[in-house]
């Protein structure tokens, strides 16, 4: 059974950082696309970042490319979100996600099957 966890969440000033973490078990790491989701109160859930099983393609929507960045270490079976020059509007809980099958590019929301619980981001001075 697969199973992620996020962490690293938190209250944050405008400009500054987070890194989240999201620990996998029940699947090696090395194998899967992975991916990055938000939802922002009275909203619906959105899909910000998608990583290929091999990590050559990333995909990074527009609302965050150029500050956000995903990384894995497949060594601790651990997906990583580095967050800078974070905004109000950025404000959401953050769900890590695990694509369905092997082998996956991980480029679209559909991609993904499995969710974290979630970890809570605030950005406000």
């Amino acid at each position: 059974q697969v199973q992620l966890i996020e962490s690293g969440g938190g209250l944050v000033q405008p400009g500054g950082s987070l890194r989240l973490s999201c620990a996998v078990s029940g699947r090696t790491l090395s194998r899967f696309a992975m991916g990055w989701f938000r939802q922002a109160p009275g909203e619906e859930r959105k899909f910000i970042v998608g990583m290929s099983w091999d990590d050559r393609r990333k995909y990074y929507a527009e609302s965050v490319k150029g500050r956000f960045t995903t990384s894995r270490d497949n060594a601790k079976n651990t997906m990583y979100l580095q967050m800078n020059s974070l905004k109000p509007e950025d404000t959401a809980v953050y769900y890590c996600a695990a694509d369905k099958t092997p082998y996956g590019l991980g480029q679209r929301a559909a991609d993904f099957a499995f969710w974290g619980q979630g970890t809570q981001v605030t950005v406000s001075s």
